[in-house]
C-alpha cells in the first residue's frame, strides 16, 4: 500500500525541470521528508541502460519500437524504485513520468493516445501522481539554452515536433487529476515559490 507521495514534474527538455527539482528536494528535506529523486526514462541500471540507447543520437527506432521501450524502462524503474519508495512512506519525485509518453510519442509521433494509454497503465500497475507539475517555455528558450549543450536524439527533433509536444501538454494538463502548469520562462526563484505554494496546496 502506498503511503508516501509521488510528485512528478513534466515538461520538454531544457524546461528547468532538473534546477527546480533539486531546490524541492532541499525545501522538503528541511521540512523533515524523506525524499527519493529519480527520472525517466531511467532510475535503475536496467533502465539506464535503456535510457542511453533510446536517447544516442543516429540511432534508428521506429516509433512504435520507441514507444515500447520507454514502457519497458517504466516498468522496470516504477516496479523495482517508485513503489518500494512509496511504500516506505517517501515522498518521491521523478523527473518526467507517463504525461511525457503521451505527449512525446502520442501527440509528437502521432501514436494512439488509447494504446498508450493502456501500456501506461501496464507498466505503472496503475500507479499515477499525487501531484503533476508541467514546466513549459517560449520555443526560444529552447535554442538559448542549449545553444552550448549536447542535443540527445528527441532534443534534434524540429520546431513542429516541438509545437505538437507542447499542445499535448497543455491538453492532458486539463484532463489529468492535480496537474497544474508552471511557465517555466520566469525566474528560477519565482518559478519554486510556485512550485512550494502548489505542494503546500495538496499538504504535501
Amino acid at each position: 500500500m502506498k503511503k508516501g507521495k509521488f510528485i512528478v514534474l513534466e515538461g520538454p527538455d531544457r524546461c528547468g525541470k532538473s534546477t527546480q527539482a533539486k531546490l524541492l528536494i532541499n525545501y522538503l528535506i528541511e521540512q523533515g521528508k524523506d525524499v527519493l529523486l529519480t527520472r525517466e526514462p531511467g532510475g535503475t541500471d536496467t533502465a539506464e541502460r535503456i535510457r542511453q540507447m533510446v536517447l544516442e543520437p543516429g540511432v534508428n527506432i521506429t516509433p512504435m519500437a520507441e514507444l515500447f521501450l520507454y514502457e519497458a524502462s517504466r516498468a522496470q524503474h516504477t516496479q523495482e524504485k517508485i513503489l518500494p519508495a512509496l511504500e516506505a512512506g517517501k515522498t518521491v519525485i521523478c523527473e518526467r513520468y507517463t504525461m511525457s509518453t503521451c505527449a512525446y510519442q502520442g501527440y509528437g509521433r502521432g501514436i494512439d493516445l488509447k494504446i498508450i494509454d493502456t501500456l501506461n497503465k501496464i507498466a505503472t500497475l496503475g500507479l499515477t501522481p499525487d501531484l503533476t507539475l508541467v514546466f513549459l517555455m517560449s520555443d526560444k528558450y529552447f535554442t538559448e539554452r542549449g545553444e552550448y549543450l549536447f542535443s540527445d536524439r528527441l532534443e534534434q527533433e524540429d520546431l513542429a515536433f516541438r509545437q505538437k509536444m507542447r499542445q499535448g501538454y497543455l491538453d492532458m494538463i486539463q484532463r489529468t487529476p492535480n496537474a497544474y502548469l508552471v511557465d517555466a520562462d520566469k525566474h528560477i526563484n519565482d518559478i519554486q515559490v510556485q512550485v512550494r505554494q502548489l505542494l503546500n496546496k495538496h499538504q504535501i
